[in-house]
């Protein structure tokens, strides 16, 4: 086939790919270039999961009659001058490829009436090319109708999910977008149907409990208090705001953790990462956090032109970000962390007072980019009298709000653990030696493991070394597992630490010494032991949960005994 040039109907299908995905991104461009308009009201109806129609109406400073036609040209836009303005914008559209990209693949109609101007005007767009233009009047603001999305491109249409797939991918947008502009008002219908409306009152808690309901709104922790950005000694340094929910509110996936980059909705691997580390140890095993996380930063910090669709961004301090949005999630989590309550049938957290920076330094420590080494204030817990033990498995005490029930197990794992991780910290591991050195086999795959992470284990305390084929000697253990299962416990070490980087090998063998060393759950305790391992867990800095994210203790409040027994 000999080389052409393409004609102007195909290179404008073609790039239209890049753009318009599926009916979520239509959504996604018009609801920018309503924001970048500066609107206080955005509305946006679909129907036939946005294949049918796609409508979106805003109060903005609308588009100028003269410009409407040019709007649909390629690469014209209102917002950058010249390359280097991208570095410096604020707005949230400025490659100019929005509007003709959907013009290539539907039939589009605009009204617009611009600021200022007595009469406003109607444009209606096939096959990217203008088939009529009137005047109108209407109120300031734009609106824009799309139908018949992929009308002309049949294939593109086999690629698209089911109706309600697509309406789920259109109201996330929406909700999305409602998080990040709370002082606008949105509504949206979805097949004649609301869908979603936000007040735009401007708190950030109120579009929260729009999207994702009022249970969940009060279990928000407020993330930062400045709002801008700041210099320091190694440039701008970005400044975090926004919500994150309890440990108590925990999802099954990832699409609950929501990114706006100077109000930008983005998708970052390495900041979900950044906020999944401030959840560790707090959060059960396969469960993921609930957030709203605000970047502030100078816009010549981040390159927003790495991606058509501009979902993606490039930082110029990858670390100073990570560590930054790490830190406030962290901070937040721990300051207001709740003690878990019982409420009727269901376990709830309650906040048993106000926590704040005890300004003791705890010994957990989460790991960014470059092993660079956060450390998070410690929680306190109040004082606890114990009362007794139950089912050999919970300590039963009185605090100054109510009755308390202690996980004896969880509690003093813990304990243990915070103490590993001190012990390591400080490269001072206690060692108990063993009498005579013991033998033990592994399986060829907890031999590759052992040998290449040894290291690791004996700054923990483990004295291992080779003893012939996939057999080693173990001649010490730590002090924690002397006269425990510490062979089980060095097993299911192996079994676990099979990739990940050092950060991730401590956590774990610290857990894992923990679970192995702690009292077991139905072991008779005296009243000294069980007032010990209180008086251990109040000085533990994140006494609320045991390594492994399940709580360490619930309480009953005053209010709730009163109210059971008809005393309120």
């Amino acid at each position: 086939m000999a080389i052409k040039v393409l004609a102007p109907q195909v290179v404008a299908k073609i790039a239209a790919g890049e753009v318009v995905e599926r009916p979520a991104s239509v959504v996604k461009e018009l609801v920018e270039n309503s924001f970048d308009a500066g609107s206080s009201q955005i509305s946006v109806e679909v129907a036939g999961g946005g294949v049918d129609l796609i409508r979106v109406a805003d109060d903005g400073c609308g588009i100028a009659t003269s410009e409407l036609g040019l709007a649909f040209e390629r690469h014209a836009t209102s917002k950058i001058d010249s390359f280097e303005d991208m570095m410096t914008t604020s707005s949230l559209g400025f490659r100019g490829e929005a509007l003709p990209s959907i013009a290539a693949v539907a039939e589009v109609e605009v009204s617009s009436c611009a600021t200022g101007e007595p009469m406003g005007a109607n444009l209606l767009l096939k096959e990217g090319a203008v088939a009529a233009r009137r005047s109108q009047g209407r109120p300031y603001g734009t609106t824009v109708t799309v139908r018949h999305l992929f009308g002309n491109l049949p294939a593109r249409l086999k690629f698209l999910k089911t109706r309600a797939t697509e309406n789920g991918h259109i109201a996330g947008v929406v909700s999305h977008y409602a998080l990040a502009f709370p002082e606008v008002r949105f509504s949206l219908s979805i097949d004649g149907r609301d869908s979603l409306a936000t007040p735009g009152s401007g708190h950030l808690a109120d579009s929260v409990a729009a999207v994702y309901g009022l249970e969940v709104a009060g279990e928000m922790l407020a993330l930062g208090s400045r709002q801008g950005w700041q210099t320091g000694a190694t440039g701008a340094e970005p400044q975090i705001s926004g919500l994150a929910a309890s440990p108590r509110i925990g999802r099954s996936d990832r699409s609950h953790i929501s990114f706006f980059v100077n109000r930008r909705w983005v998708n970052s691997r390495l900041l979900a990462w950044a906020v999944e580390e401030a959840y560790h140890g707090l959060l059960m095993t396969g469960r993921h956090p609930l957030a709203v996380v605000n970047i502030s930063l100078p816009p010549d910090e981040v390159d927003v032109n790495i991606h058509p669709t501009k979902s993606e961004v490039k930082f110029r301090s990858e670390r100073g970000v990570f560590t930054a949005v790490q830190r406030a999630v962290r901070q937040a989590l721990v300051q207001q962390a709740p003690v878990p309550g019982i409420e009727e049938l269901t376990v709830a957290y309650q906040e048993t007072a106000k926590r704040g920076p005890s300004g003791r330094q705890g010994s957990l420590s989460m790991a960014s980019p470059g092993q660079a080494v956060l450390q998070t204030p410690a929680a306190s817990l109040p004082m606890l009298r114990v009362l007794g033990q139950f089912l050999c498995s919970y300590i039963v005490a009185e605090g100054p709000d109510g009755l308390y029930l202690v996980d004896q197990h969880a509690a003093h794992e813990r304990v243990l653990f915070e103490q590993v991780r001190q012990q390591q910290a400080q490269q001072k591991p206690e060692v108990q030696g063993l009498l005579e050195p013991v033998t033990l086999e592994v399986t060829p795959k907890q031999d590759e493991t052992l040998r290449e992470h040894w290291e690791e284990l004996s700054a923990f305390g483990f004295s291992v070394e080779p003893f012939g084929s996939r057999t080693y000697l173990v001649r010490a253990v730590p002090a924690l597992l002397n006269q425990k299962d510490w062979s089980g416990a060095l097993v299911a070490v192996l079994g676990k630490i099979t990739g990940g980087d050092k950060q991730d090998f401590a956590e774990t063998i610290a857990a894992t010494i923990a679970c192995h060393g702690a009292v077991r759950f139905g072991q008779n305790l005296g009243h000294d032991e069980m007032r010990e391992l209180l008086r251990q867990l109040e000085k533990a800095a994140l006494p609320n949960t045991c390594p492994h994210g399940r709580p360490t203790l619930m309480c009953v409040t005053r209010e709730k005994l009163e109210k059971e027994f008809g005393r309120a």
